[in-house]
């Protein structure tokens, strides 16, 4: 009895010993999370931040490009004259100043006329003897008292002193110098008092509401329809550009330099431009408003041409395209893109074909504003 005893003692105590051993194991086992473990769905696979590649990029749209004949031409007035006087005498008032604007026709200074006045006054009192004269004459000529002679020689007479007076008021009129057309005036180079000779200066006049710009290009190009082409030009102190039309075309080429002269007419109406100004323009020969342009930045040439990166559902496509015509910031793109894809700008090292991509918004404002300034420019 004792003996059983004994055992279920040692096999009591040996469960104690292993229930000891075991149970702390037991409960520090990690909890399994079924969710934390689960797959990644693929859209977010495609997006994760550590694989992403970053980017800026360009949304396709369509937007005005040109294309040209670059030249260097000046500004000229529509019209301009120097103004001088036609006969000679003293200066007896000025009428207009310096810097201002006048009308056609404005009176602008006055020569001493005294002399001439008083000759008009003599030979209209002499013109009115005589018409009073030549009709008691042709009284008597009806009932032939006198001679027809006679009558004739006093009609010469008549029309003699009314074209005198015609000839005064002619040179009366010569003494006041007038505004051929409206404009500006410039410094004037006489003083009242002055004593002025046939074609002494007075001053310059310029009408610069309309501008013409002049400008040659190589007899290469005669073959070109440039009548009614517009122009493109830029001057000092402007950023922006200014639009033109050729209107005239010089019949000949000049000799020595082998060049054809235009003329393009420029609505200066707001007064923006001043005549003489130097111009950098270039003859329009082709231009759209519809055209696709991406940044210079982004093409990326190869063995069989030229490609940009584009994103498709978060991934990095190489898609080829055709060129056309080139600036110095865009490139315009014949065909491989339509408007609304998303070109790559930065980043292009790093992509290859499927890599996911992550766009860098801010960068996305700064290409998108540098876009419309190159737009305003052309």
């Amino acid at each position: 009895m004792k003996k059983r005893n004994r055992i279920l003692l040692a096999a009591g105590i040996a469960a104690v010993i292993l229930l000891a051993a075991f149970i702390p194991r037991w409960f520090s086992r990690p909890t399994i999370n079924t969710e934390a473990t689960a797959p990644a769905p693929p859209s977010v696979a495609r997006n994760a931040g550590s694989n992403a590649v970053p980017v800026s990029v360009y949304i396709a749209e369509p937007s005005y490009i040109s294309s040209g004949i670059h030249a260097t031409g000046s500004l000229v007035p529509s019209e301009e004259v120097e103004l001088t006087t036609e006969v000679a005498g003293k200066v007896t008032k000025i009428f207009f100043n310096e810097g201002s604007f006048v009308k056609q026709g404005d009176l602008l200074i006055k020569i001493n006329d005294e002399d001439l006045q008083a000759q008009l006054v003599r030979a209209e009192f002499q013109e009115k003897l005589l018409a009073e004269k030549l009709e008691r004459q042709k009284i008597l000529l009806t009932k032939e008292a006198i001679s027809r002679e006679a009558y004739d020689q006093l009609a010469t007479d008549h029309n003699m002193i009314v074209a005198d007076i015609r000839l005064l008021k002619v040179r009366i009129d010569k003494t006041e110098l007038r505004a051929p057309f409206d404009g500006i005036i410039g410094f004037r180079y006489v003083s009242e008092g002055s004593y002025m000779q046939p074609g002494s200066k007075v001053a310059r006049l310029v009408d610069k509401s309309s501008l013409i710009v002049e400008f040659s290009i190589s007899e290469k190009n005669i073959a070109t329809q440039l009548l009614s082409k517009h122009v493109v030009f830029r001057t000092e102190g402007f950023i922006q550009d200014f639009r033109a039309q050729v209107y005239a075309v010089e019949p000949i080429l000049n000799e020595r330099t082998r060049t054809i002269s235009l003329r393009a007419r420029y609505d200066n109406s707001r007064g923006l431009l001043l005549p003489g100004m130097s111009a950098a323009v270039t003859l329009i020969t082709n231009e759209s408003s519809h055209a696709l342009q991406v940044p210079t930045e982004a093409i990326v040439p190869d063995i069989s041409g030229v490609s940009v990166w584009t994103i498709q559902h978060g991934l990095a496509v190489a898609t080829p395209i055709e060129t056309g015509e080139r600036s110095e910031q865009m490139v315009e793109v014949l065909s491989g893109l339509a408007v609304g894809d998303t070109v790559v700008t930065s980043g292009l090292m790093q992509l290859r074909p499927g890599v996911p991509v992550k766009i860098n918004e801010p960068e996305i404002k700064q290409v998108n504003n540098n876009k419309g300034n190159v737009e305003g420019r052309l």
